[in-house]
């Protein structure tokens, strides 16, 4: 076995202090992969916060271009590394090289970069205020430490080190804090190492940008709860987000936690009639991406009731065993589908076809659809929104549109929710039911769009309300927006000119 990867505490790599390791999985062939990486104790953990902490006491009051300097230095460097970045993070989770990591997903990551510098240039996202009749300002500014936790499933564009919480922390001027995903750790060493190597050229603190790879459950919480920390990001599963919120609640800091999401879609009658097999095709393209593994994967269809409906159905059965497999990011990752497929078989819902892990190596299941009718889905409707992270979807079907509203109604807070309509009287009215309420529940509303594919604009809400996220009011895609979860709200009353903010002069 290789040696155990360094971790970056206080501007340098140091051999880890922690016992135990780990290793990534390659998912194709389910072999073990690479270096082994260390698990770090809290001593090695409680290093990188007080050194967080002393960074942030020297950068706190730095003009907004040194960060905007390093975010594009970086953005740079991400860059001219992009076939190591793109082949490395292949191997780790068998996203393809192109068109998905080297052509989408980089480029989304240092671009986000480079925005993110664009706006902490501009000072826009801090939105200063002058009351000059009373003497008062305000502006937001940054907060302090910031702990970021990625994701398995975007390990460039949401990796705690080069991700959207990072930019956005960073352009607001804080020390962060990574912790890396165990599905991709050799991925998140390379994008330390070039963040290191600008945060050192722009002369950046020791402390000011720090990875750790892997830690206890307990240990993270303890980072949560030290009173060094100032905010947390977290993008996962629901469970480990109510564990991070409840620890973020009892000290007072905020947390802004990206959970689960069902994303549900209403199909309308005269958008079936009028091009049911574009819908067909639409909604398995969205639904099997990425072998479904998207947080805004389609994972539950409502189907109007028209003639026709049962053999679109059984057309879709067809194409989705016809369909190619790939492979998810990990055993448990596999695991915890399987487990919440049988949860929703036995709330009721008819498994259509799939819903079992592929014989061979590597980390497979079969591409999956299961089937309730609404009358039963009304019944008991938390038991249908488990949330079944993979290449699967539940279709609900209606006997009148009447139960549309009504299921509307049942959705917990997600992400999105899309309707797919035609401009006819009849649709248009059944929208006009459904969209008030539905609006309530989604932080991004569709019409007659899947909702896989998340735009980096500066209108985009990737959030929503609880339990899709913690906090309906911010986004984590979106810039210049995203920035102000990492801030606080800063006045200044009756204070002379030139003991303000440059913002507020």
């Amino acid at each position: 076995m290789s040696a155990t990867a360094p971790v970056l505490i206080n501007g340098a790599w140091i051999e880890s202090a922690g016992t135990e390791t780990f290793r990534a999985f390659n998912p194709q062939t389910g072999e073990e992969i690479g270096k082994a990486y260390p698990v770090s104790p809290w001593s090695e953990i409680e290093r990188a916060v007080e050194a967080a902490h002393r960074a942030d006491q020297i950068t706190r009051s730095w003009p907004v271009e040194r960060f905007a300097e390093f975010l594009d230095k970086y953005a740079a460097a991400m860059e001219a590394n992009a076939d190591a970045i793109s082949e490395l993070a292949h191997l780790e989770t068998a996203l393809p090289v192109s068109p998905r990591l080297k052509d989408v997903e980089l480029p989304r990551a240092f671009n986000q970069m480079k925005t993110a510098a664009a706006c902490a240039r501009s000072g826009e996202w801090a939105l200063p205020t002058i009351d000059e009749q009373n003497n008062i300002r305000s502006c937001y500014r940054s907060i302090g430490p910031v702990f970021v936790m990625g994701p398995n499933n975007f390990p460039l564009a949401i990796n705690s080190i080069s991700g959207q919480d990072f930019a956005a922390a960073v352009a607001a001027g804080n020390p962060v804090i990574a912790k890396g995903h165990p599905s991709h750790p050799g991925v998140t060493e390379l994008f330390a190492q070039l963040a290191q190597q600008a945060a050192e050229e722009c002369g950046f603190p020791a402390g000011f940008i720090q990875l750790i790879y892997h830690m206890s459950a307990d240990d993270g919480l303890k980072v949560i709860r030290d009173a060094r920390t100032a905010a947390v990001a977290f993008t996962g599963s629901r469970a480990g987000g109510l564990r991070i919120k409840a620890a973020a609640d009892e000290v007072g800091i905020p947390s802004y936690l990206e959970m689960s999401s069902i994303n549900p879609v209403f199909i309308l009658p005269g958008a079936f009639a009028a091009d049911s097999a574009g819908l067909a095709e639409q909604f398995k393209g969205s639904c099997l991406l990425g072998t479904g593994q998207f947080c805004t994967n389609p994972g539950l269809v409502i189907l109007p009731p028209v003639e026709g409906v049962e053999g679109w159905i059984s057309g879709l059965v067809e194409q989705f065993e016809a369909a190619n497999v790939g492979p998810m990011f990990s055993d448990p990752v596999r695991q915890g589908f399987l487990d919440n497929i049988q949860k929703i078989k036995q709330a009721g819902a008819e498994l259509l076809t799939g819903g079992n892990a592929k014989e061979g190596p590597g980390f497979y299941t079969e591409n999956t659809l299961l089937k309730v009718s609404a009358a039963d889905y009304l019944k008991n409707p938390e038991a249908f929104q488990q949330e079944a992270f993979g290449n699967s979807s539940l279709l609900v079907t209606t006997d009148n549109v009447d139960q549309m509203p009504a299921i509307a109604e049942s959705v917990e807070g997600q992400l999105t929710g899309c309707v797919y309509l035609t401009d006819e009287a009849g649709d248009e009215a059944v929208y006009d039911r459904i969209e008030p309420i539905l609006r309530r529940r989604v932080g991004r509303l569709l019409n007659n769009k899947m909702p896989t594919g998340v735009a980096v604009s500066p209108a985009m809400n990737h959030g929503g309300p609880y339990p899709a996220t913690g906090h309906a009011g911010f986004t984590a895609v979106g810039l210049p927006a995203s920035i102000r979860r990492f801030s606080m709200l800063c006045s200044y009353d009756n204070v002379p000119e030139h003991r303000l903010p440059a913002l507020l002069k």
